[in-house]
């Protein structure tokens, strides 16, 4: 029978087994000691520098995880900041994918990590633009032309002001000067990146999370090709020249993102084939590739990117061997062999005079003046034909170097950037050439006196076009890169009259967006002109598409930079955001879109142009930026696929 044991036995049992258990204790100790004193000297020697070595390799072994996770931290820090690195990452966007058949466009918030307040919604209707005092014009001595805008083309106020403006301004976290693997410097450029380049606020950061996750799908399906096709994941060729690496180099220079930046560096270094076996188009090439690597090499000072632009230079000159001057449309990069495009004999307006800007830099930059010569004989030719009222059409025959007479008069497609060049060739000189302004100008006149009007019932003011000499009340998306050439034209030194109209036309290009049930632009909107509609803006099925095109947000940069109008932010926030809701892809890249007037079904066209990184998100990027010294307006000019390039002075040194 079990009988629990008595208090004074424990005690008793415990005693006894602590002294035995001493006795071993000292026993074992005694046997280490002769066991120890057995060893030969050497042998003791060598046991100790092991013992000695493992001690040291123990000590190591606990400081390392601290250390790794204090660099772990501090990586985890700068992908915060750039929305996570290439390759090590799933998601490499700050937003989340929203489903493209989403109805509805999200009241003043895209979902990001970053975003902490709501801004309101404003209202449709046209808002009252405050007037700001504007800056000082640079030609106080010079006689201004006053573009006069009779009474009933711009009203004297708009209906109403807009509500709800948030004007908050966070520091993020984690963008600090830890940050700074700087291969500008490693360059010789020390224009101050940590201070200037780079995300400062969460609209910022926000448009770094839309360009890398654009990047991801480039990179995942379409790397060292043209364009992406985020829907198939796949791609589209061009011009066998990496269109999206180009055109997105100075891209992520601006954003601060080093290690995609060194990675499409590289990539023009080792593997960019620039004189494929390849009809490219002269204006395009132009405009994106030989733009874009001037662009980055302007930036960076990396002599890779000017020595591909020589090579590239030199391979589009044979375009311009005509008996006219007036360069082919098409030219074989490794050939030479120059011709008219195959749909036909003429060439472009705007494609013809939209080349010089990059042909005068590439000059500039290499000191030699084939390039300039070439582009200047075409402007020289077009400087002497005849216009209407300062007008162009929209085609010239590269062979007779004549327009095609009764072609249509536009500031749209074919036409447009002829005009925007005559201000930027005047700004690239130091305002130098005078004939570029005075052009201008009188286009200026003509197109008060032929092309605008006034749509109702909401009074928008629209630029509209000549087809046959009639009237055609038919505005194009790319008309809205014209708000931000006149408020660049203002800043500059010409008359007030030319911001009023601006400003008048960019709440246009707004409404324009603000007016469709996805908040996206048509490529092309007719403005009514009949009374008794309810609708301003009447969209034909043909043209309900939207390519992710720049224009608008280009003009509300220019805008806001001159002005300080937050307006522009707010109308530029609403735009980004219908962008993230209705053309993301998930898996990476954007797409363009067959209907703005379906917000159930917009119908996913599966293209991403590659202007969408080096134009709409730039500028989203600079229209977002607190910083007055990023890429100012007095030091660098845009060509036409936003690619910036330093001012001259009259002898050709760069603007300081």
């Amino acid at each position: 029978m079990y009988s629990s044991p008595q208090k004074g036995d424990f005690i008793s049992f415990t005693v006894a087994e602590d002294e035995k258990y001493d006795n071993q204790k000292v026993r074992r100790r005694q046997s280490c000691w002769r066991t120890w004193k057995q060893l030969s000297r050497l042998q003791r020697h060598v046991f100790t520098i092991v013992m000695f070595v493992a001690a040291i390799c123990v000590l190591y072994l606990i400081i390392l995880p601290g250390r790794g996770a204090a660099d772990s931290s501090k990586d985890l820090a700068r992908n915060h900041r750039i929305g996570g690195e290439l390759g090590n990452q799933e998601d490499f966007g700050n937003l989340p994918v929203l489903n493209v058949n989403q109805q509805g466009i999200e009241q003043g918030k895209v979902d990001n990590m970053h975003q902490q307040e709501e801004p309101k919604r404003h209202k449709k209707g046209p808002p009252r633009l405050h007037r700001d005092p504007p800056n000082d014009n640079n030609d106080e001595d010079e006689e201004k032309p006053v573009l006069h805008i009779p009474d009933d083309v711009v009203p004297k106020s708009g209906p109403e002001d807009v509500d709800g403006r948030d004007d908050s301004k966070k520091r993020v976290a984690g963008d600090s000067d830890d940050d700074s693997e700087n291969l500008r410097s490693r360059k010789g450029d020390s224009e101050s990146k940590s201070s200037i380049f780079g995300a400062k606020n969460d609209r910022q950061e926000a448009v770094v999370g839309a360009f890398q996750h654009a990047w991801k799908g480039y990179r995942a399906h379409a790397w060292g090709h043209d364009e992406l096709k985020p829907i198939s994941k796949s791609f589209s060729e061009w011009f066998h020249l990496g269109l999206t690496i180009i055109d997105s180099l100075d891209t992520m220079y601006i954003m601060g993102l080093d290690k995609e930046f060194e990675e499409a560096r590289n990539w023009v270094e080792n593997d960019m084939n620039i004189q494929p076996n390849v009809d490219v188009n002269l204006f395009e090439t132009t405009i994106r590739v030989l733009g874009g690597l001037l662009s980055a090499y302007h930036l960076s000072k990396d002599e890779v990117f000017l020595d591909k632009a020589k090579i590239l230079g030199n391979s589009l000159l044979p375009a311009f061997n005509t008996k006219s001057k007036i360069p082919y449309a098409d030219v074989n990069l490794k050939t030479g062999k120059a011709h008219a495009p195959r749909w036909g004999p003429d060439s472009s307006v705007s494609e013809v005079s939209t080349i010089q800007v990059e042909f005068r830099d590439l000059t500039f930059t290499t000191k030699d003046n084939r390039f300039k010569d070439a582009a200047d004989t075409v402007m020289n030719h077009l400087h002497s034909l005849r216009k209407t009222d300062g007008l162009v059409p929209i085609f010239i025959n590269a062979n007779t170097g004549q327009f095609r007479q009764h072609a249509t008069i536009t500031f749209g497609a074919r036409a447009d950037s002829y005009y925007e060049y005559l201000m930027k060739q005047w700004l690239q000189t130091g305002k130098s050439e005078r004939r570029f302004k005075e052009d201008f100008e009188a286009a200026m006149e003509g197109t008060k006196n032929r092309l605008l009007r006034r749509s109702g019932p909401n009074n928008l003011l629209f630029v509209g076009e000549l087809v046959n000499n009639n009237f055609s009340p038919k505005m194009d998306h790319l008309v809205c890169f014209l708000p931000g050439t006149l408020a660049l034209g203002y800043f500059h030194g010409l008359d007030e009259s030319y911001l009023e109209l601006a400003r008048n036309l960019a709440n246009t290009c707004y409404q324009m967006y603000a007016q469709m049930p996805t908040f996206l632009s048509p490529e092309i909107a007719h403005f009514n002109m009949l009374p008794g509609m309810k609708d301003d803006i009447i969209v034909k099925p043909a043209d309900a598409h939207n390519l992710l095109r720049p224009e608008t947000i280009e003009s509300f940069f220019y805008l806001y930079r001159i002005t300080k109008d937050e307006i522009y932010r707010e109308w530029g926030w609403e735009i980004f955001q219908a962008f993230e809701r209705y053309t993301k892809i998930p898996g990476g890249g954007y797409s363009s879109i067959s209907n703005v007037k379906n917000p159930d079904k917009p119908s996913l066209r599966d293209k991403m142009e590659s202007f969408f990184l080096g134009e709409t998100l730039k500028y989203f990027f600079l229209l977002f930026s607190d910083e007055p010294d990023l890429l100012p307006l007095d030091r660098y000019v845009f060509n036409t696929e936003g690619h910036p390039l330093p001012i001259r002075t009259i002898d050709g040194a760069v603007m300081h």
